[in-house]
């Protein structure tokens, strides 16, 4: 049984952080999510979850590498750390993005559209509902 947890940890911790911290960023991204923490407090958790899941996983992989955690058989410490070390990169290369690369979340649906349809400017509530071409011969 514990080799199973060696093998399988690493990836299961990642497998959850990935889906906390891309849920946290969905839920910022929200009308209530960012009600309750404000821009700042939520890019701050944001972070925070982030980092946390950068150092559970550099954590594992150390304590893996460790004699105590380490696996008896040489083939399955290998593979436990090749493991391992993929899914500490897999949360450095997938936990990121959300971090850096975002900064707000565009909440205005009209910035969406093109601003020279002249739907939008007789009528922006008309424009927001056909915003996708209906193919022909598909009665609307």
């Amino acid at each position: 049984m514990n080799a199973v947890l060696r093998l399988s940890l690493p990836l299961t911790v990642w497998l959850a952080s990935f889906s906390a911290v891309y849920g946290l960023h969905g839920l910022l991204c929200s009308d209530r999510g960012s009600m309750l923490l404000g821009n700042g407090m939520g890019r701050a958790l944001l972070i925070l979850a982030t980092v946390a899941a950068i150092v559970v996983q550099a954590v594992l992989l150390a304590a893996l590498r460790s004699r105590r955690w380490r696996d008896p058989d040489p083939t399955l410490q290998r593979i436990s750390l090749g493991l391992a070390i993929v899914a500490f990169v897999s949360t450095v290369w997938t936990l990121l993005p959300p971090v850096v690369a975002t900064q707000t979340c565009d909440r205005n649906p009209q910035a969406q559209l093109d601003p020279s349809d002249r739907r939008l400017r007789e009528d922006p509530h008309q424009a927001k509902k056909s915003a996708w071409p209906i193919p022909a011969g598909v009665v609307a």
